[in-house]
């Protein structure tokens, strides 16, 4: 087995020109690509090896943060500090990087000791987010920032749109919240107006009320959902009454 970065290179040049291939970039230094992909369990159990894909990680991790945040708001130039952070946030998140590594079959290149290959590391959402920043780290040691940050334009912009969406939904009460308090000094009320189908899968129908005028309605399997989707919808229809 190879014990050193030039060799595990050599024995891995055709997965690794397949990943450049996945990833629309073709490294001048593909030591940098092969190093983002060792797990610290790998190296553990290498001694004379003695390096793995953390510093990489690092780096992307602030690389990733940056590119995004910079694309946000060229997108969503309206958008609140706030409402940009919290979709950033969803974006560069373990859970949502981990699905980006796994749409790229990450986990399949990766090297991993063998007790993290016995306990199916290669799709633990932890090694797989980490390997996804090493990778965006391996890109910006190997061609600077700009580059860097145009694959990671490829690989984001997809998914923003649905992220927003979700994001949007997802944090409805709070900003309906803000905006009527904002108003009228006054929060809405919410209140369910019919529970239907089976015991073990409901839909819930839930109004949201101002002084007695309904804003919005929403439904959902469960009663916050519900309540979400409600906000989402008074708050259309007070983006539409501006």
């Amino acid at each position: 087995m190879a014990t050193d970065l030039d060799a595990l290179v050599q024995e891995n040049k055709e997965p690794l020109s397949e990943l450049e291939k996945i990833l629309g970039y073709r490294f001048t230094d593909l030591r940098l690509l092969q190093l983002a992909l060792v797990h610290s369990s790998y190296s553990f159990e290498q001694p004379s090896f003695g390096k793995n894909n953390e510093i990489l990680e690092y780096l992307g991790d602030a690389v990733l943060y940056l590119a995004v945040g910079h694309l946000l708001h060229k997108r969503y130039p309206e958008m609140r500090e706030g409402e940009l952070t919290r979709l950033r946030s969803a974006l560069v998140n373990e859970i949502h990087l981990a699905q980006m590594a796994r749409n790229i079959e990450l986990g399949r290149f990766l090297r991993l000791g063998r007790g993290e290959e016995a306990s199916s590391g290669r799709n633990k959402s932890s090694i797989l987010s980490s390997a996804y920043e090493a990778v965006i780290g391996a890109i910006f040691e190997d061609a600077g920032y700009y580059l860097a940050a145009g694959c990671i334009e490829t690989f984001f912009i997809p998914a923003i749109s649905g992220k927003k969406e979700e994001l949007l939904v997802a944090d409805a009460k709070s900003r309906l919240q803000e905006v009527l308090q904002d108003r009228f000094n006054e929060g809405p009320q919410y209140q369910l107006d019919q529970e239907e189908g089976p015991s073990h899968q409901p839909l819930f129908t839930t109004s949201v009320v101002f002084r007695g005028e309904v804003l919005g309605t929403g439904q959902a399997r469960s009663k916050k959902e519900a309540e979400q989707r409600a906000a989402a919808a008074a708050l259309s229809l007070l983006k539409e009454g501006e």
